[in-house]
């Protein structure tokens, strides 16, 4: 089915998205997010820039391919396991770049840095970059909606790092993006909650932990409502909930039992846009930076979304380790086996400034 070119606020796009026969529980996956689900999207919108690739003043890698973390991200974790042979959506700004890519897997619509409007500022960027609702915006108006995909929806934590307090409009932002998805015909939907942003080290830098503690819960208790009445109004719909909040305070309750040495200080000595140090075991640590979380921990984030699919609880430490090193050498083998075209990618990220 050939897409007509559709311009939009953000940017100019087209390719085909083939019929597929289910194969699997779900025939692919859509993502919509922030850093913490982007598989390289900020990456590559900034020739390479966001999240810095190296520590200064040497050629040592600082983040891994483009993501926010030290290793693969829960998305890869996560696609590497929900379907055999597994499920690897293809970056939006990729296909930007690369309009005779089919995606086969789904799209990655995620940007490090996006709020949960239609747009966000963020430092580093010039301009805007589409938030949840506007990354919603890009697939409806450019791709057919596939009942028989899992849309992932996580945001919410660069609006209140942002000084934003209205919990009611990050709410309504996440819910409208779920409803716009529904009404094209989505079905399977996997929505998260957020961590106690006030305990990260970048949190407790701003001088207000206890505030945006404050903001995470009242979020958390608010996303919890509206899922409750979307489904009590749509009960055709999956809406899987996943409860970061609570394994985000297990692992800091418990460190020692999810294989974690550190979980309140970050590995990086730095942040996203400059490192001057990595410390030795980034994996041993919760946090690889002053926000966002390292590779093990993303791996218990795509761990507890997978229990939340097969209507389980989080899965008890003790198992948990057991499946991150399973989890490790499948997402590490789906990254190496992923073959991505980069060329235009300069003109593809002119397009979205």
């Amino acid at each position: 089915m050939k897409k007509e070119l559709v311009a939009t606020g953000f940017i100019v796009f087209c390719f085909t998205l083939p019929q597929r026969a289910i194969a699997a529980k779900f025939d692919a996956l859509y993502v919509f997010g922030d850093s913490i689900s982007d598989t390289g999207n900020t990456f590559t919108a900034t020739q390479g820039q966001i999240p810095v690739p190296r520590v200064n003043n040497s050629n040592r890698p600082a983040y891994f391919q483009g993501r926010f973390s030290n290793g693969p991200i829960w998305v890869d974790y996560f696609g590497s396991q929900i379907n055999q042979p597994g499920l690897t959506p293809t970056p939006f700004v990729t296909l930007l770049a690369n309009p005779n890519i089919v995606p086969t897997d789904g799209v990655n619509f995620a940007f490090g840095g996006a709020q949960t409007g239609i747009a966000s500022s963020f430092p580093g960027f010039q301009d805007n970059i589409p938030g949840v609702l506007g990354q919603v915006g890009l697939l409806r108006q450019n791709l057919p909606v596939d009942p028989n995909a899992l849309y992932s929806v996580f945001g919410g934590g660069n609006d209140y790092f942002a000084g934003n307090t209205n919990v009611n409009q990050v709410i309504q932002n996440l819910t409208n993006s779920i409803g716009s998805l529904a009404q094209g015909g989505a079905k399977n939907f996997l929505v998260f909650n957020l961590p106690d942003l006030g305990e990260s080290p970048f949190g407790k830098s701003l001088g207000f932990s206890d505030q945006l503690n404050q903001l995470t819960q009242v979020h958390n208790q608010q996303l919890a409502s509206a899922i409750s009445s979307l489904r009590t109004s749509n009960p055709d719909l999956n809406i899987y909930s996943v409860d970061i909040n609570t394994l985000f305070n297990t692992v800091r309750a418990t460190p020692s039992q999810f294989g974690f040495k550190d979980v309140t200080t970050a590995c990086v000595t730095g942040n996203f846009q400059q490192v001057t140090n990595i410390c030795n075991n980034p994996d041993d640590f919760l946090f690889f930076d002053d926000i966002h979380s390292s590779s093990r921990f993303q791996n218990l984030i795509a761990q507890t979304a997978l229990a939340a699919v097969n209507g389980k609880t989080i899965p008890e430490p003790s198992a948990a380790l057991g499946m991150l090193a399973l989890g490790a050498l499948s997402a590490v083998g789906m990254l190496k086996r992923k073959v991505k075209s980069t060329s235009g990618v300069v003109e593809a990220a002119s397009k979205i400034r």
